[in-house]
């Protein structure tokens, strides 16, 4: 079984279209949101798709209340709270956990299609402990195309795996290599700095498809400047970047 993590904070917008497309992948999963004490509605966006407590959980069907079928090869629907954090929140929903993969998925990022299913398959090869998608945004400007051009180049050439391209990793391995360190920023990278140095993950096409919004709020020109600086930062191993560098855009 896969557990889908997905840490949100104040992803009212985002967080119905990516339940939507990921719980209609067929597979044997569950889902776990961890929100970081969002004030807007995504608390209630994931009640209307049938999320809650872990004691108030019932392992049989679930109705999505905001598709209207029934999902039978979905095991569990959870949501959990925890200090805000990519980093606390990731690490609380894989305590919760009971799949072999965790699969780390952001608030705004769809997966490929059938992307559970076969993960699904590879469950039983454990010559495969870890890994993540190849990345691309929505929309059409060449700009943005450019940004994952660059950052998939890097990831085959590093095989760092950033937090939105839906990195997955054996539940027992992440356990091992103590989760992600506490810390504000970059805990994607930290993480997986330490991965490669006992696995090789793997990279699979097609791409995650991650919403643009975010980019073009802040300016397309701008974001590809810190996309860039991250990417330097990263293989260079410059000074840690300050955290104003990563300023929250909704």
């Amino acid at each position: 079984m896969i557990s889908v993590i997905i840490p949100t904070f104040n992803e009212e917008q985002a967080l119905p279209g990516t339940l939507r497309a990921l719980l209609s992948q067929p597979g044997d999963y569950e889902v776990i949101v961890v929100d970081g004490g969002s004030v807007d509605r995504t608390w209630a966006v994931a009640e209307s798709f049938g999320f809650a407590a872990p004691g108030e959980i019932e392992n049989s069907k679930f109705k999505i209340k905001n598709v209207g079928w029934q999902v039978p090869h979905i095991q569990n629907l959870i949501r959990l709270s925890a200090k805000r954090g990519r980093a606390s929140q990731m690490n609380a929903g894989a305590k919760q956990a009971g799949g072999d993969w965790l699969l780390f998925l952001h608030a705004d990022t769809l997966l490929p299609e059938g992307a559970l299913a076969r993960l699904n398959g590879l469950e039983a090869d454990h010559t495969i402990q870890a890994g993540g998608f190849l990345h691309r945004f929505s929309g059409e400007d060449w700009r943005l195309r450019l940004v994952s051009v660059l950052d998939n180049f890097r990831c085959r050439r590093s095989r760092i795996i950033y937090g939105d391209q839906a990195m997955f990793v054996r539940r027992a391995l992440f356990e091992r290599l103590g989760g992600f360190p506490d810390q504000p920023i970059l805990e994607d990278v930290s993480f997986c700095d330490k991965l490669v140095h006992v696995v090789t993950p793997v990279l699979l096409a097609p791409p995650v498809l991650t919403d643009s919004r975010k980019f073009l709020k802040m300016g397309v020109w701008r974001s590809f400047a810190r996309v860039l600086l991250i990417i330097l930062h990263v293989e260079f191993r410059l000074p840690v970047l300050p955290r104003a560098f990563f300023q929250d855009i909704r």
